[in-house]
């Protein structure tokens, strides 16, 4: 390589750099001021760094086998930020697609006339702050807090008040200001974390977070810590049926949501396929569970579609804090041998709690899951039987359309990359990924593999719940 192509490299780096450090300000301003969230594909833009806002615009070569380039997108942003905008999620990739394939108009004249019905003026989803308060801050509890703390914008939407958890020494709360600080798997928390020990408090870029000390629920009296109306998200995972449940609704707490599958009547919601269960007004839901999340979207797009007269689910899921680390009693069959030492035949629910959210697919299922020695990522193999023929092309692009372009395409995640593995995925929003590469069909039967980030994208789908319980529920545009 000569000499010249070196230099010409280079400098289209630092170009395309000094664009994207342009971009930040009115990235963020738009966020903080408008509650207007940028993205490409759906790939969040706000907060990031220069470096992330390049690597998220390359990105787009997993999706469409091309680049989506800053100098496209800036000008797009420049005339967002002009504009009067009311809450959204505005996507710049498909704007530019768009404008590239459809418009001989100025920049200018094309965003303005794309965004006209959104141009209505800065505005609040909300007339107050919804009160959270996570019950347990184990591995889903701290990611839900990063993730309400990283989306709390002007501090008028959600709101993380408070943490309820067992003392366990003198020290507990520097620890667990520990915990959330740095994480094996998910990183270093991005901002600044304070202990306010006067106030049991853990204070993360600014969001004050009451840590309180109890034994149960009935010990808690919300109100007395300036909470009220507040949403109890639950994920210890001790009480599954709506007797346990129950217990969290006291003073200041008007609804509880359990992360993990609910018992009895119980609704098993699934964020994007169900939505239907979160008008009805219940104090008690579910998120239903991680795999559950991952396979249900991925599911009802194929059944809409091909139709699914069978079909088998077989998960490869990473350890858990319930298995043990070395060799030693466990209640269950296998889960006793060493989770990073083995993989271990155990059972899932995922086939069955499918009809939960899909009624229509009921005894049509049937589940099995490996445990393997990662910490986080999952995939699911989705063996069906269709009810028409059809091809790897075909299948394929449909996924691809639903993960661009449908109500499914905050769950349905898809990727073309001959070297994804599952570290890839980790800090995966999506509920899954669907693997393009590694799908199989012959006549009417196929196989599909679904990655998901277990911890973070099932933690993203159960936010996603909050904010549509909370009356939050930001439009997508371009339309």
């Amino acid at each position: 390589m000569g000499e010249t192509a070196v230099g010409n490299y280079f400098k289209d780096w630092k170009e395309r750099e000094a664009i994207a450090e342009l971009m930040i300000p009115l990235i963020g301003r738009l966020y903080r001021d408008h509650e207007v969230i940028c993205t490409v594909f759906d790939r969040n833009l706000v907060n990031q760094s220069t470096i992330d806002i390049l690597r998220v615009h390359r990105f787009a070569r997993q999706i469409i086998n091309r680049e989506i380039w800053v100098k496209d997108t800036y000008p797009i942003l420049q005339v967002m930020a002009e504009m009067d905008l009311a809450p959204a999620k505005v996507d710049l990739a498909k704007l530019v697609l768009r404008y590239q394939e459809q418009s001989d108009q100025d920049i200018r004249t094309f965003v303005t006339e794309q965004l006209s019905d959104l141009n209505t003026g800065k505005g609040h989803q909300l007339s107050a702050p919804r009160d959270v308060v996570l019950y347990g801050f184990g591995r889903i509890g701290r990611l839900l807090a990063r993730i309400l703390i990283e989306q709390a914008g002007g501090g008028d939407k959600l709101r993380l008040r408070a943490a309820v958890v067992r003392k366990g020494s003198d020290d507990d709360l520097a620890k667990r200001a520990s915990l959330l600080r740095r994480d094996s798997v998910h990183g270093h928390f991005k901002g600044t974390i304070i202990v306010d020990q006067e106030q049991s408090s853990i204070v993360a870029n600014g969001n004050q977070i009451r840590i309180i000390y109890a034994d149960s629920p009935e010990e808690v009296d919300y109100t007395s810590y300036g909470i009220n109306n507040a949403i109890v998200i639950d994920n210890t995972g001790k009480w599954r049926d709506r007797a346990g449940l129950s217990r969290h609704l006291r003073p200041g707490a008007s609804q509880v949501l359990l992360t993990a599958p609910g018992k009895g009547d119980i609704p098993n919601v699934v964020y994007g396929v169900n939505n239907e269960l979160l008008d009805a007004g219940d104090q008690i839901l579910s998120a239903a569970s991680c795999t559950t999340n991952a396979i249900v979207p991925v599911l009802k797009a194929i059944n809409d579609r091909f139709g699914i007269e069978n079909g088998h689910v077989e998960t490869c899921h990473s350890y858990t804090n319930d298995q043990n680390l070395i060799d030693n009693y466990h209640n269950k069959e296998r889960r006793g041998r060493s989770a990073p030492l083995n993989m271990v035949i155990t059972e899932t629910g995922a086939a069955k709690a499918v009809a939960k959210a899909l009624p229509e697919l009921a005894g049509k299922l049937t589940g099995n899951a490996i445990r393997v020695p990662t910490p986080n990522v999952s995939l699911a193999i989705l063996n069906l039987t269709l009810k028409q023929e059809t091809s790897v092309d075909e299948l394929n692009l449909y996924l691809r359309g639903m993960s661009l372009e449908s109500p499914l395409q905050d769950q349905i995640d898809y990727t073309n990359s001959p070297e994804a593995v599952s570290s890839d995925m980790v800090g995966s929003s999506y509920a899954g990924i669907v693997d393009s590469l590694a799908t199989i069909v012959q006549g009417n039967r196929c196989v599909l593999y679904v990655w998901y980030d277990n911890e973070y994208g099932y933690s993203h789908q159960v936010v996603r719940i909050v904010e549509k319980l909370s009356g939050l529920n930001l439009e997508q545009w371009p339309k």
